[in-house]
């Protein structure tokens, strides 16, 4: 090899561990799923002229390095640099050296080196070198493929023991899935039933194999006579292989919508997966506020489930929730039994927290008389006021179509007549086709609604800025939470309410 060429090589192979680390987290982040890394390269070198840009040289580079000399050179200087933003370490979210991030990286090494010794024995290195650096999330992504069937049967021995303790505890399981609300809803039903039970709530957001898992494992103790599982799902079978590790008597789908549409593809898609919840299940809860699924409360029922619909529209459900005058009141069955001032929870949630603990056998006194001390779950809108007596709405864990009209509402509720009302959001994700539209549409509702807009970080900035300024808003445009936080700090005075919609990772854009 010439000494170009050497260098060259070199370079590549440095650029490439340096993609590696990037891409290595950004696969962490989003749970090993196969597909995330190339998923999240397309956002970043597409996000702004400066990385399309910059990925464009590293293209033209890998390509001409064969025949032009040095032209490895600029690429891999490209891919060590790009994309421009997703740093090495992260300031919110850095990669973790967990034994199965080693695995991990032991493959995507392994692969590498395989594809690299091709390049030395076709006589292009550094071509092969640079491309690898430009390709890592491609191969970090055929690396997730190949070792997700051996990670899966190496957590089998935690779902077994799982599996064991919830047989000698042997609680009734209340599990609960949807679009969202189902946090919140869990908290509400591990409230109100542990009024006059044993109770125990899968914690955070635990809610897949491996989390579902350990909860059990580890939390789940003698004498729990309910224990309440959140479910999530990014695909069909997984709801179905959670009710198989953890059979549930009550089953409660809380909303549909279109949050993780990208994966889904649709919202049938989403129905489907997210009905596996009530397979073997006895009672089966519904908001039925949603059309869809009052169709399937309508086909559970013939299947002869005890079916409970709730919700806060139609007048003839089972619970029915609805918000006046600042009160939230409570109907079961037509039967007012419990009225709560000053509770700024979701009125759907509640209704199928509200069924799930009468069908378990909880008096509608009890209910009432817990039913004010509803938990807040955290950054899901809870609402506080800082030490300079700003009112501050937390929603960065809760960002969809549906809780940011909420949001939006309550910071009108919250704010002074005369007050500030300032919405901070980098915007929804994971909307797939719908993504652009639907930030459009929230652009354009947060500039009619706030008197101020700061908009986070890259993603969606072009829809948000497109919606409010459609609806004559001038946001402010910020690349950090920190940084609006700081602004937030500065302009905001006692009598203020500021909105927090969402908040995403620093491994996207």
């Amino acid at each position: 090899m010439s000494p170009l060429e050497i260098v060259g090589t070199v370079l590549g192979v440095v650029a490439t561990v340096l993609a590696d680390l990037r891409w290595l987290r950004v696969a962490q982040r989003e749970h090993y799923l196969a597909g995330s890394a190339s998923r999240f390269a397309w956002r970043w070198w597409s996000v702004d002229v400066r990385n399309a840009a910059l990925g464009t040289v590293a293209v033209i580079g890998v390509g001409a390095a064969t025949v032009v000399g040095g032209a490895a050179l600029v690429a891999a200087l490209a891919v060590a640099l790009g994309p421009l933003g997703l740093g090495l370490r992260g300031r919110t979210s850095r990669l973790v050296w967990t034994a199965r991030c080693r695995r991990l990286a032991a493959v995507l090494g392994l692969l590498q080196v395989v594809v690299l010794e091709a390049g030395v024995i076709g006589g292009a290195p550094s071509a092969v070198a640079a491309g690898l650096g430009l390709f890592a999330p491609l191969l970090v992504d055929v690396a997730l493929a190949l070792t997700s069937p051996w990670e899966r049967r190496r957590s089998q021995r935690f779902v077994t023991a799982a599996r064991r303790r919830l047989a000698s505890v042997s609680p009734r399981v209340v599990a609960i899935t949807g679009s969202y609300g189902k946090t919140s809803t869990k908290q509400y039903v591990a409230h109100l039933v542990g009024t006059t039970t044993s109770v125990m709530a899968t914690p955070a957001s635990f809610n897949n194999r491996n989390g579902l898992s350990r909860a059990i494992n580890e939390q789940l103790a003698p004498g729990t006579d309910v224990f309440v599982a959140e479910m999530g799902t990014y695909g069909p079978g997984e709801i179905g292989d959670l009710c198989e590790l953890c059979p549930p008597t009550v089953a409660v789908l809380t909303a549909i919508g279109p949050v993780h549409l990208e994966r889904f593809g649709s919202e049938d898609a989403i129905v489907a997966a997210k009905r596996e919840i009530f397979a073997t299940a006895s009672i089966c809860v519904l908001n039925v506020d949603d059309a869809r699924l009052a169709q399937v409360a309508a086909e559970l029922e013939a299947e002869g489930k005890d079916v409970w619909r709730c919700g806060s529209v139609a007048t003839d459900l089972d619970v029915r929730v609805v918000e006046d005058g600042g009160k939230l009141l409570v109907d079961l069955r037509g039967e007012r039994i419990a009225e709560a001032d000053g509770l700024d929870a979701p009125p759907t949630n509640v209704a199928c927290a509200v069924a799930a603990a009468v069908a378990l056998g909880v008096a509608r006194s009890s209910i009432a008389a817990a039913l004010p001390t509803l938990p807040v779950a955290q950054h899901r809108q809870s609402v506080s006021r800082s030490d300079g007596g700003v009112v501050v709405i937390d929603d960065t864990f809760n960002a969809n179509p549906a809780s940011v009209r909420r949001g939006l509402a309550l910071l009108a509720r919250h704010a002074a007549p005369d007050g500030r009302r300032i919405v901070v959001t980098p915007g929804m994700v994971e909307l797939g086709p719908r993504q652009r539209d639907e930030n459009e549409a929230f652009g354009a509702a947060a500039a009619s609604a706030a008197t101020d807009l700061v908009l986070v970080g890259r993603t969606n900035r072009r829809a948000l800025l497109a919606g409010a300024r459609g609806a004559g808003g001038a946001p402010v445009v910020v690349e950090t939470l920190a940084q609006a936080v700081a602004w937030v700090r500065e302009h905001g005075s006692p009598g203020d309410a500021v909105l927090y919609a969402n908040d995403l990772p620093d491994h996207f854009p």
